[in-house]
């Protein structure tokens, strides 16, 4: 799947750059302060101060490993959400990520 972005850790979240054709911005996914059930999201994904998605931490069925997995929705992406996981940056240090998109279809 191709990376549309990526991100390093800044503390509990991460920053980086969400990078499409048509799309070039500094994203942030920080940890949700204000979760309260395990239905909402962990994380929140802003875009410029805007909220445009949240992420939810998942266990990878065969490597029982922890992933972002994030659900992204803006104007700019035209009337359908977009997903993607956090995963390992190839050739990268430990603390940086690629945003790897998942087509709905």
């Amino acid at each position: 799947m191709p990376a549309i972005g990526h991100v390093s850790r800044d503390g509990q979240g991460f920053k980086g750059q969400l990078k499409t054709l048509s799309i070039r911005t500094d994203i942030e996914i920080l940890p949700n302060a204000r979760k309260t059930g395990d239905t909402q999201p962990d994380y929140r994904v802003t875009a410029g101060g805007v909220e445009v998605g949240a992420g939810w931490l998942r266990k990878g069925e065969t490597s029982g490993r922890d992933y972002v997995s994030l659900s992204l929705a803006a104007p700019e992406f035209g009337p359908r959400r977009l997903y993607a996981n956090l995963g390992r940056a190839a050739g990268q240090d430990e603390d940086s990520f690629a945003i790897i998109w998942n087509p709905a279809d």
